[in-house]
């Protein structure tokens, strides 16, 4: 792997909307975030797995379904996007986290 491998994205990044659309249609939505930041608000149906433990946890996240990630603004979720593509699984980022998912007037749980 070449020193600007790891800037190549190997997956797509959706909108808060079009995410919710893909939830409803069946994909799994994982937010990134810490268990603090997960209580204070969620997007409904999330599943909460942190970052850090996210490696560890792969075997509780079917392979066979379409994955989404989010975080609080969408760093954290293109890393955690970065970790499942490499381990096989057909992910996509939500642009702009929890913060773009409020602004788009999308409910969440408090």
């Amino acid at each position: 792997m070449g020193l600007f491998d790891i800037f190549k994205k190997k997956f797509e990044s959706v909108s808060p909307a079009a995410a919710k659309l893909l939830q409803e249609k069946g994909a799994i939505l994982i937010d990134v975030r810490e268990s603090q930041e997960f209580k204070n608000s969620h997007a409904p149906g999330a599943k909460l797995i942190s970052l850090g433990a996210l490696e560890r946890r792969l075997k509780e996240i079917p392979i066979e379904q379409e994955i989404l990630v989010v975080c609080q603004s969408g760093m954290r979720s293109s890393q955690a996007a970065g970790i499942l593509s490499k381990n096989g699984y057909q992910v996509k980022n939500v642009t702009g986290g929890m913060a773009a998912w409020q602004r788009a007037g999308l409910k969440v749980v408090r």
